[in-house]
């Protein structure tokens, strides 16, 4: 039997850019929180914790924080949360993902000129939530297709569309599509990240070869729920782990190959461990 990896996976540079960042504040010694979950990983999230880095989860535990440090996490964050760090007096050290960032850049300078912005994306997610806070006028979320269709642009309004950059690349395609033929006037901008579309497609690839396939990745995590759906599609035997603790497999009689991949907030010792855990006992 085979294990094999798919060739993009992991920790993407947004991903490590942030999480580098807090190890490097460790290092200075500094009180240290982010807001909000650095990343979408608890495995992360708890090992910062034991080196002391405490969650803000809400706007009023930062205005209620007198000291410290707060670094933004990779999804990013809208306005008011700059505003309210630089209100309190407190440093802001900024890991927002540079591809989020990009994001907010568009969306504020299209709203600013009147556009309505059309956030394709998971609403609740924090970096749509922060996206739809850069927006100077009206905003929509849609989430899926059925959503798209029964969409309709405020009268008069040109409509400026965006992606949340972990979102599944075909379905925003899809929902451009439907745009498209609706006639809409519309700016498309695709910001959904290269390593985004690498790992789906990567995935997509090993799924449709292997007999079973492993998605490692946070249960909170919008890109491996993506990457989830998309191997399900192709292997219809395909597991959604956490940690190693959550594999329970049930391999199929005469399984030549079994594919891994992992979402962009896994770090790469929790997919050794599953890749060895499976060549050794499988």
């Amino acid at each position: 039997m085979e294990v094999r990896l798919a060739e993009s996976l992991g920790f993407c540079f947004g991903v490590r850019r942030a999480v580098d960042t807090v190890y490097e504040q460790i290092k200075n010694g500094k009180n240290i929180y982010t807001y909000g979950p650095i990343v979408n990983n608890e495995e992360v999230v708890r090992e910062l914790a034991e080196k002391g880095v405490k969650v803000l989860e809400s706007k009023e535990e930062l205005e209620a924080l007198s000291t410290g440090s707060v670094i933004i996490r990779a999804h990013g964050v809208p306005p008011e949360i700059y505003e309210i760090l630089r209100e309190r007096n407190l440093e802001c050290i900024d890991a927002t993902c540079p591809f989020v960032k990009r994001i907010h850049n568009i969306v504020e300078k299209e709203s600013a000129e009147g556009n309505h912005i059309v956030v394709i994306g998971n609403a609740g997610h924090p970096e749509v939530e922060g996206t739809v806070g850069w927006c100077k006028g009206s905003a929509t979320v849609l989430e899926d297709l059925p959503e798209a269709r029964n969409f309709a642009p405020p009268e008069g309004k040109k409509i400026c569309v965006v992606a949340q950059t972990t979102y599944n690349y075909n379905k925003f395609h899809n929902i451009v599509e439907i745009f498209g033929k609706k006639g809409y006037n519309s700016i498309v901008v695709n910001t959904i990240c290269n390593a985004t579309e690498e790992r789906q497609c990567s995935a997509r690839a090993l799924a449709a070869e292997a007999d079973v396939m492993i998605v490692i990745g946070g249960k909170h995590s919008s890109n491996t729920r993506k990457l989830y759906e998309i191997c399900a599609e192709e292997c219809a035997h395909t597991y959604f782990i956490q940690t190693l603790d959550d594999l329970r497999l049930e391999l199929p009689k005469a399984v030549r190959l079994v594919g891994i991949t992992a979402g962009a907030s896994t770090p790469n010792k929790l997919i050794e461990e599953v890749q060895n855990h499976v060549r050794i006992n499988f």
